[in-house]
């Protein structure tokens, strides 16, 4: 495919929502020319491709949240891609369980949710628990949603990259952006000229976003997602099994995920990392981000807002094979702490953060106007999400374009 140095539309990402953008703005503005550059030598590398792999319910998050407006749907529509194109699909559910009488109080504020936003979700009795998992524990009674499923999210990585590339979009791999030249944009696979910029950069969609003017009191905050796998004779869920979150920061708590192969694993975890792509040991070390990155873990321990402190310290022993499995073996009756001994590949959370406030953002954040978009926090569930996330993102762009 020749490579088009003036696009309509020129995405800066390949993750699913750089993905998924590009084809809602194929659709909406079908006879754009439309490009996606991507630093990596391949779609998903990163947060796309290192997802749990779950498709949330809706059911987490506040009525006023794009995230509840967003889920729900987005779960709908990705089992259906799925089935459609038929792709890997396991519709196993989720048990929330309670492990003790304060943590009831958590669960009547989910189902709340849940009724707000329309989502179908199910109080249940432990004795109802039971019969869907046998070896997850609850307090007198679990919330169950049955529409949770799990995906492999490369396989649909994949299916949508080759979607693009049926419609004559150009993917341009190893092409990484690296600074703004008036309307030019400088890339390391030469300069590109678009009518219309749109920065899904992820992790690093911050920095490209000041160029631009934006982001101005945003950075984004990388936590480290580790995965610990059971071993494929060890122990078998036929469901996730979570834990009530705590509902003032937006992770989820060590939980239980069966895969959509039907393996069982541990995490992600919400480890504070050093720099962005701080995956494994001393890989793309990168000294400037080490430096602003404990600057402003710094700032939010002495501050406080949202129980940063607790959360650092009870994330960093994670790192341990036998705390993760303790903590994740308070939603079983038991656990055999030999049956996981593999991590996974880890991910990082791009998660934004307001540097005035100290908070973190808790729900979906973008800027633009009619030069350029900026989707700067796409965190969890975006993948669930992406679908209609995308939908509403181009009509934002078509509002900024008129």
């Amino acid at each position: 495919m020749t490579t088009n140095k003036q696009p309509d539309f020129l995405i800066i990402g390949a993750g699913i929502v750089g993905l998924t953008i590009a084809l809602e703005i194929n659709k909406q503005f079908p006879d754009a020319k439309i490009s996606i550059i991507e630093k990596e030598n391949q779609p998903g590398i990163h947060s796309s491709g290192r997802n749990s792999g779950v498709l949330h319910a809706g059911f987490y998050y506040t009525a006023d949240s794009l995230k509840a407006k967003l889920c729900r749907d987005g779960n709908f529509s990705w089992r259906q891609y799925c089935e459609e194109n038929n792709l890997t699909l396991n519709q196993c559910g989720k048990l929330v369980v309670a492990r003790n009488e304060e943590e009831l109080n958590g669960l009547d504020e989910l189902a709340r949710r849940a009724e707000v936003n329309s989502v179908e979700l199910k109080m249940i009795s432990a004795a109802d628990a039971a019969e869907i998992e046998p070896q997850a524990y609850t307090y007198g009674r679990a919330l169950w949603s049955p529409t949770t499923a799990t995906v492999n999210p490369k396989e649909i990585v994949d299916s949508v990259q080759n979607k693009i590339k049926s419609k004559g979009i150009s993917i341009l791999n190893n092409t990484a952006y690296l600074k703004r030249s008036g309307r030019e944009v400088i890339t390391s696979n030469g300069n590109f000229s678009p009518g219309y910029l749109i920065n899904a950069a992820g992790l690093y969609a911050d920095k490209i976003a000041l160029d631009y003017g934006f982001s101005q009191d945003y950075k984004i905050l990388p936590f480290k997602g580790l995965y610990l796998y059971a071993k494929d004779d060890g122990l078998k869920l036929k469901t996730n099994v979570y834990p009530v979150p705590d509902l003032r920061n937006p992770f989820l708590g060590v939980h239980f995920t069966v895969t959509a192969e039907n393996k069982t694993k541990i995490g992600p975890t919400a480890i504070p990392a050093f720099w962005r792509e701080n995956y494994t040991g001393w890989d793309k070390f990168n000294l400037e981000e080490l430096v602003d990155i404990i600057g402003i873990d710094a700032s939010l321990f002495l501050a406080n807002n949202f129980g940063f402190r607790k959360l650092a310290f009870k994330e960093m022993q994670k790192y341990s094979k036998k705390k993760l499995v303790q903590l994740a073996g308070t939603l079983l009756n038991s656990i055999e702490k030999n049956d996981f001994i593999k991590w996974g590949t880890p991910g990082i959370r791009a998660q934004l953060i307001n540097t005035k406030t100290k908070q973190l953002e808790m729900d979906f954040k973008y800027e633009g106007d009619d030069k350029s978009f900026h989707v700067l926090n796409a965190v969890s569930p975006a993948f669930t999400c992406a679908l209609p996330f995308s939908e509403y993102l181009v009509a934002k762009i078509r509002e900024k374009l008129n």
